[in-house]
């Protein structure tokens, strides 16, 4: 093995002016929404343990210092492959993409172009190269629209993870005057590991040692011993033992299945966090680490500390945890994560949960569960729960409240501590007089608009009012196809009226009053994005045949709508919501389209969801 060189970096000294590549064997850029959503959240979280309101910008090289990991560089005479790390570097490189974007037009702006790119004779070249993915890029960095349909993974999951970004990213850092501390405190106090090779040969016996023969044994892995240690029976030790590995052996065919490391270790987190967590750390300056934040960073060690806690006193509580504790919340856990990825019957808001990014639900939906609970009991309380959230976070959205991880982290371990170990009755009184609340802290009386910040969450809702109401009709919901936001099936928010205010000065005097009444939500609608496309500039009365064609609420405008089809007219008399054809579309029709979709949001988000009583109540 020739000379091997390892050195602490700092983010800027790792970018500026500096070239990287990938090496051939390099996977896809693999991160998904958790991944990106926790890298943020840790990073930020970090930040504002040191940010005050009152400090100047010098005041932030004091500031602690956050370590990132490390990345295994292979050196060659006129390149830098990335043999371990590229994962994390691409995720950096999109991070300083956002920051770039959200520092424009700001005098205070914190420069970070030339960590993402250089320039020479007019030709852009990016510090992270991949030949194929550097269009994309471009696309990001000048903020436009990228089309991902037929692009490979790595690039559909740039645009993905980019987008996660601007939703994870805190708003009190994102839209004040933190944004350049952290961007000061980002470059120069965020530290990464840089080892360098001078062979291949040597950079990938480096990237095997650390990831196969060399690698540190895992927190599950150590709690694993510490609980099989603590079961002095020979033959119980042995039950146990087998138990955990069952476990962890179906973990690891479900994450191998969908290339991801993470179900093992986030079913740990989830549950001792909803079982056991009474504390966390309080935002600021100095506060120490608590229950939530342990067992975020190190549960194996958490349980040995908490044994008292937890209940491990002797060998038979052990065991006891094991057969019983364990292989109760392992089993509800999978089903959860299976619920995620459908619409599974009387579950949906799971589904729909997932799909706003709130990766703090099973926590919440773990916490009132007992192992003596039956099926049916389970089942109840998971779906009053689910429900609940799904109210909760939907009325915080159409009143432009953030439901990001950090900004709801505190409020989620408070209700999770509230549900802890509830009986069906009791948890079903407890939401119900959380609901009454949040309806009167987050109303539906204000009519949203779209934006640059809700655009996601705003297809989201769009999506549930047309499937709901085609369900309702007794028509087959197309969910999970309305909610495609890139690719060749995509669906897309359509404007009912297009962006020409030349069209509409008999109401308007002025072109920003009339932008801003054109993104009410009461004007739009979804469609697939070829039809968008197509339609994008046409006058609405010039649309409206082709809205006949399309999926429910679309169909709605036109009257042929309310003519032979009896399950549509059968819902609005059952509902009572004011659809009604709009051969015009002026200023007043904005007011009566919003009063449909206030009427579908207050069936889908109030109280009357935890009124419908299971079969069983305890």
């Amino acid at each position: 093995m020739q000379e091997i060189q390892g050195k602490t970096r700092t983010v800027r000294e790792l970018l500026s002016g500096a070239k990287y590549g990938i090496d051939y064997y390099q996977r896809e850029y693999k991160w998904q929404t958790k991944q990106m959503f926790e890298l943020v959240s840790d990073l930020t979280d970090k930040f504002i343990d040191d940010y005050q309101d009152i400090h100047q910008r010098a005041d932030v090289a004091n500031y602690g210092h956050y370590f990132l990991g490390s990345i295994v560089i292979s050196q060659h005479a006129n390149e830098r492959l990335i043999v371990d790390g590229q994962q994390r570097m691409t995720s950096l490189t999109l991070l300083l993409l956002y920051l770039n974007s959200q520092q424009k037009g700001r005098d205070d702006i914190e420069p970070v172009e030339e960590l993402i790119f250089s320039k020479k004779f007019g030709t852009k070249s990016f510090n992270l190269s991949v030949p194929e993915r550097n269009d994309c890029m471009d696309s990001l960095f000048d903020g436009l629209t990228y089309d991902v349909i037929d692009q490979s993974e790595s690039v559909q999951n740039l645009i993905g993870r980019f987008n996660d970004i601007s939703e994870a990213f805190p708003q009190e850092i994102a839209s004040t005057k933190a944004l350049p501390y952290f961007v000061d405190w980002l470059l120069e106090k965020v530290h990464l590991v840089e080892i360098t090779a001078y062979a291949d040969a040597d950079a990938y016996t480096i990237f095997e040692t650390m990831n196969d023969r060399g690698l540190s044994l895992s927190n599950t892995d150590m709690l694993k011993g510490y609980l099989l240690a603590s079961i002095t029976d020979a033959t119980k030790r042995n039950e146990a033992n087998k138990e955990i590995k069952h476990w962890l052996l179906t973990f690891t065919k479900r994450d191998n299945d969908r290339d991801t490391k993470e179900s093992e270790a986030d079913f740990f987190k989830a549950w001792l966090r909803a079982k056991y967590a009474d504390s966390i750390r309080e935002r600021k300056k100095g506060a120490k680490a608590e229950d939530f934040d342990l067992i975020g960073t190190e549960y194996h060690r958490w349980v040995r500390t908490n044994q008292n806690l937890v209940g491990l006193n002797t060998s038979e509580d052990f065991n006891r945890w094991v057969r019983q504790d364990l292989r109760f919340f392992a089993r509800v856990y999978l089903q959860l994560l299976e619920a995620t990825e459908t619409l599974k019957s009387g579950l949906e808001s799971i589904r729909f949960n997932a799909d706003h990014g709130f990766t703090q639900q099973f926590q919440v939906l773990l916490s009132p569960l007992l192992p003596s609970d039956d099926d049916a009991i389970v089942i109840a309380k998971i779906k009053l729960t689910a429900d609940y959230i799904d109210c909760w976070l939907n009325r915080r959205l159409w009143n432009f409240k953030s439901i990001d991880y950090s900004t709801l982290q505190y409020a989620t371990f408070l209700l999770t501590k509230e549900l802890r170990n509830l009986s069906l009755k009791a948890l079903r009184d407890k939401l119900i007089k959380r609901l009454i609340s949040d309806q009167q802290e987050f109303p539906l009386d204000g009519q949203p608009s779209l934006n640059n910040w809700n655009a996601r969450s705003m297809h989201r809702q769009l999506s549930r009012f047309t499937h709901w109401i085609e369900e309702q009709s007794g028509q087959p919901g197309r969910y999970l196809e309305y909610i495609i936001r890139s690719g060749k099936n995509a669906y897309e928010i359509e404007h009912l009226w297009a962006n020409h205010f030349e069209r509409h000065v008999d109401e308007f005097s002025h072109m920003q009053d009339f932008s801003r009444y054109r993104d009410r939500i009461g004007g739009l609608v979804l469609l697939p994005k070829k039809i968008n496309a197509s339609l994008n500039d046409k006058a609405y009365q010039d649309k409206l045949e082709h809205y006949q064609s399309e999926n429910l609420l679309a169909r709605s405008l036109h009257p042929m709508c309310y003519v032979h089809n009896p399950g549509f007219k059968q819902l609005i008399e059952r509902t009572a919501l004011p659809f009604k054809s709009h051969e015009n579309f002026k200023m007043a029709d904005f007011d009566d389209r919003f009063a449909v979709y206030k009427g579908i949001a207050t069936h889908l988000w109030s109280v009357d969801r935890l009124l419908e009583k299971p079969d069983a109540e305890v």
